[in-house]
This record gives C-alpha cells, sequence and structure tokens, in this order.
C-alpha cells in the first residue's frame, strides 16, 4: 500500500503539476552493460484513458523515471547533441524481452507487432534508458501521435523556452495535455 504521500506525488504527476525533481522518480541512467530488468508482475498494471480517448500508462507501475547525467545544465552535452538518445538506447535483445514481460503486467492480449516499448519520458527529454518505471508497452506501433508531443517537447527544452524539469513531469503525467500544461499548445 502506498502512503498518501505518495499517493500525493502520483496525482500531481499525473495532473501535470508536479516538477520532474520532487515527483518524477529518479532512474540510474545509461549503463555500458544492459541487463533485462525485472517488471511488475503479471496484470498488476492497468491502461487508463486520457480525455481524448488515448491511452496512458499506469502512474503507479509506470510514474516515468529521469536520467541523472541530464539536468538543464547539461542541455548540450547530453538531449540536444545530436545522436545523444541512440547512444544511451539498450540493445535489442534487453528492451524485446522487457516487452514481452511488461506486456504481461499490462496484461496486454494484442500482437506485440502493433506496440512500442514506450520510454514515457523519452531520452530525448532525459528520460531513463531502461529503468522499468519510465518503459511500457503502448498499444500503438510507432509513429503515433505521442511521437509528435515529444518531439514538439525536445525542441521547447532545447530552445530553452521550457524547463526541462517542467516538460519531464508534463509528459509524465498526461503526454496528451502536455504541451497544453505547459502553455504550448
Amino acid at each position: 500500500m502506498r502512503t498518501a504521500a505518495a499517493l500525493v506525488g502520483v496525482l500531481a504527476v499525473a495532473m501535470g503539476t508536479a516538477t520532474a525533481s520532487a515527483d518524477v522518480p529518479m532512474g540510474p541512467g545509461p549503463n555500458p552493460d544492459y541487463t533485462v530488468q525485472p517488471q511488475p508482475a503479471p496484470g498488476a498494471c492497468h491502461y487508463r484513458a486520457a480525455a481524448d480517448g488515448s491511452t496512458l500508462p499506469d502512474p503507479l507501475c509506470t510514474p516515468g523515471a529521469t536520467n541523472p547525467d541530464v539536468t538543464q545544465d547539461t542541455l548540450y552535452t547530453t538531449v540536444c547533441k545530436k545522436g545523444y538518445a541512440a547512444s544511451i538506447r539498450p540493445p535489442r535483445d534487453v528492451t524485446e524481452a522487457e516487452k514481452r514481460s511488461s506486456a504481461a503486467s499490462y496484461d496486454y492480449q494484442g500482437s506485440l507487432a502493433d506496440t512500442e516499448y514506450d520510454h514515457l519520458i523519452p531520452l530525448g527529454l532525459g528520460g531513463d534508458p531502461n529503468d522499468p518505471r519510465n518503459l511500457w508497452v503502448e498499444p500503438i506501433a510507432s509513429p503515433n501521435p505521442k511521437d509528435d508531443v515529444e518531439f514538439r517537447l525536445i525542441q521547447l527544452v532545447c530552445r530553452r523556452q521550457v524547463a526541462l524539469s517542467d516538460a519531464q513531469a508534463a509528459i509524465a503525467g498526461d503526454w496528451t495535455t502536455a504541451l497544453a500544461v505547459l502553455g504550448q499548445s
């Protein structure tokens, strides 16, 4: 059972009113030797619907997790540097095994070919590359509408029009409203 403070933090992130540093967990960051990470128990996670009908992850299973190497001060040596996301992405053999386990956690019954193993906070916004709290089986393959929101947020952060922590909290709470929460819709 979660404490009242933990639930308040989850709700703040879900509503897009939290700051990433206070309410979005920090992951371990990039690792030269990624291993398959344990996922929540089968059936433990439940998709939820956004106001527009889009699918959102369970905030208790997938609250997001940030990369400790990415801060407002390191933007131009990390996420705003061409090729950064690809340089820290875990290998396919690791993510494919995790994707199968994550699908079981969310009781996803469809074809995994129709899904994306998605970083809730994308790598380009300083999301942790392999923390299970930042990964979920999004039941729509890429490209998809979330990708457009991610791209726009990355542009805004790299142009310093939106603070990194604000963008992280907004997308972790509800990617469908992230731009509006930040006054960028």
